[in-house]
């Protein structure tokens, strides 16, 4: 369970978030987060997702950054706001060479917070403990994964790649004892 002000390093993928306030601090209301996007970040093989139970709402605190919302692709800026309903496809890209700052909440929480910790720990067992590149396109990183997807349908469900891709990958690996808790 996540704590006000942990650091949740996401930097394989180009992401730093820090928690503002938990699921706890909320009753569950929300989990809400800045985030740090490192230039480029997210600009190969983003994961385009949905969230069937809560929605999602980033305010723009400093730089420029892209959304997919739906069917297409936004521009944003230093204090747009945008909001993404339950069910709407969406990801996001950081397509400068500048740090973008982004307020951004979960509603209502769920498990998102564990989320992104269990996210970290597929970091580190993908990248060998952040010694080696991530590669979204190996087939550790796809069990990794599946995995980790298998485990919060209510919070995130994979548009691109296909969820069916992701569901049996997640089943490969609980066969052949693929995890990342260890």
């Amino acid at each position: 369970m996540a704590e006000k002000g942990q650091i949740l390093d996401l930097t394989p993928l180009g992401m730093i978030f820090t928690v503002v306030k938990s699921k706890r601090d909320t009753g569950g209301k929300s989990l809400d987060l800045e985030w740090e996007l490192l230039p480029q970040c997210n600009m190969v093989d983003p994961l385009f997702h949905t969230h069937p139970e809560a929605i999602e709402t980033y305010h723009i605190l400093e730089g420029e950054m892209e959304f997919y919302v739906k069917d297409k692709w936004i521009k944003a800026k230093k204090g747009d706001k945008l909001t993404v309903e339950k069910g709407v496809t969406h990801t996001f890209r950081n397509p400068t060479n500048s740090l973008v700052k982004v307020y951004n909440t979960h509603e209502s929480a769920l498990n998102m917070e564990d989320y992104f910790e269990d996210v970290s720990k597929v970091l580190d067992r993908a990248t060998q403990n952040r010694t080696k590149a991530l590669s979204m396109k190996s087939i550790k990183t796809m069990l990794l994964l599946g995995r980790l997807m298998s485990n919060y349908r209510r919070e995130i469900i994979a548009v691109k790649p296909p969820d069916f891709l992701i569901r049996t990958m997640g089943k490969v690996a609980r066969i052949i004892g693929i995890d990342y808790n260890h």
